[in-house]
């Protein structure tokens, strides 16, 4: 498991800008998201792969250490020309998050950690059934922070047809919230809402990867980043619940309490003091 940057580690919502457009650099790191992702793959044609990496280190340069921390770079996938030009580029440039497309096997990993170096938290996004037969030695490769879902892109691997609501592909997003558990690593993002002007669709996509156990989502556009971060934040509702739990359980003595005529116990308690973690962690930030 990776020491990673901070804010990777706790990151509600990771938003896309293309590598090809430093433009829109400033204006991702000024929006809420908890994280940007700089992406040199599908967002880049190949023609203007060089060039994005030259665009990127051009504004490289301009970052704070802070936004600097806040930057997530998507490489080419390992079986592309330009995966092993990017890695060495960004060991160069100092990034400290790299997600990695179409991740299939530790050794893909293992050899990008050869590249970048030992301080570079990498991010494997699942985006085919090879992939995910591989979710668990992927979640327990060294530097791993969290694993990222390719939804789009498993359907089309996997030849789905999906309804609106996936639910075709819960029991794949269950595999990597299993994994990422078994690992030992903070729940993973899951992937993108591709409609950008259906809020319903997005709200109910996020809320389901709450409940699901995901610790966030990808999005696409910066409008989406407000309704993921309040579908990942707890509401002031669950958190006058915590507080009360906590008082009820302190007052068993950690034993078996009743809290509004259901059980508390510590399981109960160990939902409960994720939540209220989850919840220190953004208020200092």
């Amino acid at each position: 498991m990776a020491s990673a940057p901070h804010a990777l580690a706790f990151a509600r919502s990771l938003l896309f800008v293309p590598g090809n457009r430093p433009d829109r650099f400033s204006k991702a790191l000024a929006s809420d998201a908890d994280a940007v992702i700089i992406d040199l793959e599908d967002a880049v044609a190949p023609a203007d792969k060089p060039a994005a990496r030259q665009m990127l280190e051009a504004g490289w340069r301009d970052f704070s250490k802070a936004e600097r921390g806040r930057i997530v770079v998507r490489a080419n996938a390992a079986a592309t020309p330009w995966h092993e030009d990017d890695l060495l580029f960004l060991a160069g440039l100092g990034v400290s998050g790299v997600m990695l497309p179409k991740a299939e096997s530790a050794s893909q990993l293992s050899h990008a950690t050869a590249l970048l170096g030992s301080s570079c938290a990498l991010v494997p996004l699942i985006e085919s059934v090879a992939g995910l037969d591989a979710a668990d030695a992927l979640a327990r490769c060294p530097q791993v922070m969290r694993l990222a879902f390719g939804n789009l892109d498993f359907q089309a691997d996997a030849a789905m047809t999906c309804s609106p609501d996936e639910a075709e592909l819960a029991p794949v997003r269950l595999a990597l919230v299993l994994a990422s558990r078994r690992a030992e690593l903070s729940a993973p993002m899951d992937g993108v809402t591709a409609s950008l002007q259906d809020e319903q669709q997005l709200s109910r996509d996020a809320q389901r990867s709450r409940r699901m156990g995901f610790g966030g989502k990808l999005c696409i556009h910066p409008a989406q980043v407000a309704a993921v971060n309040v579908a990942f934040s707890a509401t002031a509702e669950e958190l006058a619940w915590a507080g009360r739990v906590v008082e009820a359980f302190e007052a068993a003595n950690g034993g078996v309490a009743s809290l509004d005529g259901r059980m508390v116990d510590a399981p109960v308690m160990r939902h409960v003091q994720r939540l209220l973690s989850l919840q220190a962690h953004k208020n200092t930030n």
